[in-house]
């Protein structure tokens, strides 16, 4: 129970919030209009509106009338109105205009995919089991989102609810566009940008079945849905749906087996499906349904890898932009179409050092250097937020000059509007989409096409749908692509897959650009080629050998706490008692510093377990860790089935 309070929303947990109520004016039930020959004056501008609008709040009408509320209290008592209270939604949508939508026509793999889906949603047989997951593996373009919205129209059918999951924000308007276009206000929205107040009322509104299908993050797959039909999980490899503080969950494994106890249908949708989940569809645990190609037999982009080291040999300065992508980037502008520009790293410059010391500024809460911010001319820390200005002089050696090295959206942003005067820019990251509606108002003017160039971070790598891009460019592939994890390979290639993807949704075939520095490594050529299934089988062949997921389970124990010396021996001597209390085949890393050593002023040792049953690693180290008394300034946490090891 405990568990399941912490997904209620903070508005529905508080006993001080509750519905918003408002006093509302409407024409009495006994009213006709022939009733107001003796009205005049104010009384008579209040009945008027009134009858316009059939029922107003007290405070507008008073409002529009320039009037007190004594003419209102005289028609109430004269029984011509009626003044009540009435609960007043806080509707997230309520500036949003949405225009309706209609089925459109399958192709025939389309199709095929949704009879799975519905095939997964018929009770079992009696005395037999079935697939109720079904994995529904479809290239960027190859309308998925289309087999979503008719698989929840056969369940509103059937009289049942519906649950849709998407990993970014950023995702949301857009994704909640189509589905209230189509399903008008039975859709609910609920995600972290919400009001405490329109989370509130969402929240009720599924409790109370006004709403049947939900749209939002991963907390969302905890919506009081009644009588759930279906779970959707769209670009279910993400590793947002992974909630790294306690409770720590995995939304889409969650969605799963919440599928599994209410007897449901799990529709589990990507372009790149993680490895966990094509290793289950291919050993038959999942169905899987393929879409091989776009809508409408659409194009794929044409992706051009662009190796850097050839395009800054000789030169003094390494380029951001290539002489290729520049030049790409104006052909579109001549033509009026769209580009994007992938950078997965926020800020300007992601460190600020000095050329004659050989000084860094880094944070002194977490070993990591600043991050220098132009915009707000600040160094600041992405891990503990900690932010300070600008030094004039070198801290160190008092030289003034300094070096910026790296490169985040900011200075990709500034190259691009010195290199394109005329072109409307706009940059959409987590430094400029705090605001509320920040991610609608961004997106929407890059649809209606105010901005001819969007330049962005993960969050416009996935999902989103804009026929006029006609060019992605990668300013930088190798970010995630050298970080010390297993999965590097992996994600790198769901990146490049994924914002690929954004190009060539329209007539106008797309073109991709990925600027590299290792450009013949399997992710990145396999990527290119759109080859998932060959880059699986040789990353499959990786992970089988090393007993990595999905051929095993992964643990991960981290210690942390402001001494290093009880960090680091409290980790040695759990590590020692695990290596004598598993069983065989679990092995147990030695403790070692985490990749990022401290954060917040803490530090951190990480041991790492590896085990083909997940019960063989939580049975000894749930007994290990009760027989150690740790003390209070030393905090140890575990996390199942770890994604993230940094």
């Amino acid at each position: 129970e405990q568990v399941l309070r912490a997904f209620l929303p903070a508005a529905v947990r508080r006993k001080g919030q509750t519905h918003l109520s408002t006093t509302v004016v409407r024409p009495a039930d006994t009213f006709a209009e022939t009733n107001m020959e003796g009205l005049k004056g104010k009384q008579l501008d209040v009945m008027r509106a009134v009858i316009l609008e059939g029922s107003i709040e007290l405070s507008i009408l008073q409002k529009r009338c320039s009037c007190s509320a004594s003419p209102i209290k005289t028609l109430e008592k004269n029984g011509f109105l009626v003044v009540a209270k009435e609960t007043k939604r806080r509707d997230p949508l309520a500036d949003n205009k949405i225009l309706p939508t209609k089925h459109l026509e399958l192709m025939p793999e389309q199709e095929d995919a949704l009879q799975d889906v519905l095939q997964a949603m018929k009770p079992a047989e009696k005395g037999k089991s079935k697939q109720h997951v079904v994995l529904l593996y479809g290239v960027t373009g190859s309308g998925k989102t289309e087999v979503y919205l008719q698989a929840i129209d056969r369940v509103l059918k059937e009289g049942k609810g519906a649950i849709v999951l998407v990993p970014e924000i950023a995702l949301t308007p857009q994704t909640v566009e189509r589905f209230v276009g189509r399903f008008g206000a039975r859709t609910a929205v609920l995600h972290s940008m919400l009001s405490d107040g329109e989370r509130h009322d969402e929240w009720h509104r599924i409790r109370e079945g006004k709403a049947d299908i939900v749209v939002g993050a991963r907390s969302a797959v905890f919506a009081p849905v009644q009588n759930l039909g279906l779970i959707v999980v769209d670009e279910e490899h993400e590793n947002s749906y992974k909630q790294e503080d306690v409770p720590r969950y995995s939304a889409r494994d969650v969605a799963v087996m919440r599928g599994y106890i209410e007897k449901c249908a799990v529709l589990l949708g990507s372009a790149t499906p993680s490895l966990e989940s094509w290793n289950n569809a291919k050993t038959g645990k999942y169905k899987l349904s393929v879409l091989p190609k776009r809508a409408d037999d659409r194009k794929m982009p044409l992706m051009r890898i662009i190796d850097m080291r050839l395009q800054t040999s000789g030169e003094k300065k390494t380029g951001i932009l290539s002489k290729d992508l520049v030049e790409a980037i104006r052909t579109r502008l001549e033509r009026a179409e769209q580009v994007i520009l992938f950078l997965n790293r926020r800020g300007f410059s992601s460190s600020l050092m000095c050329p004659n010391c050989g000084y860094v500024a880094s944070c002194d809460n977490c070993s990591v250097s600043y991050t220098y911010h132009r915009s707000e001319e600040a160094l600041m820390c992405h891990l503990c937020g900690d932010s300070r200005k600008v030094p004039q002089r070198c801290p160190s050696c008092s030289d003034p000059s300094f070096k910026y090295s790296g490169l985040g959206t900011q200075r990709v942003e500034s190259v691009v509007k010195a290199c394109f005067p005329h072109a409307n820019v706009q940059r959409m990251d987590a430094d400029v989409t705090r605001r509320k509606h920040s991610h609608a108002n961004i997106l929407g003017d890059f649809r209606s096409g105010k901005t001819d160039i969007l330049i962005g971070t993960q969050m416009i790598a996935k999902g989103l749908h804009f026929p006029n891009v006609t060019l992605v460019g990668v300013v930088f592939a190798d970010l995630s692509l050298h970080i010390p994890d297993f999965r590097a390979g992996e994600r790198t290639f769901q990146l490049l897959a994924q914002v690929s993807g954004r190009a060539g949704r329209g007539e106008v075939s797309g073109e991709v650009l990925v600027q590299t520095y290792t450009p013949f490594h399997a992710a990145v050529q396999a990527a290119r080629r759109l080859e998932f299934e060959n880059f699986c089988d040789q990353e499959m062949e990786f992970r089988k050998e090393l007993m990595y997921p999905p051929f095993g389970h992964l643990a991960c124990i981290l210690v942390r706490g402001k001494s290093e010396t009880k960090v680091s021996f409290f980790a040695n001597t759990i590590a020692a008692r695990l290596g004598k209390a598993v069983s065989e085949g679990v092995k147990v890393a030695d403790a070692i510093p985490a990749p990022i050593a401290r954060i917040r002023s803490e530090y951190r040792y990480q041991i790492l377990l590896r085990a083909k049953s997940a019960r063989s690693i939580q049975t000894p180290v749930s007994a290990v860790l009760a027989d150690i008394k740790m003390p209070k300034e030393v905090a140890c946490s575990v996390d199942m089935d770890a994604v993230s090891l940094m």
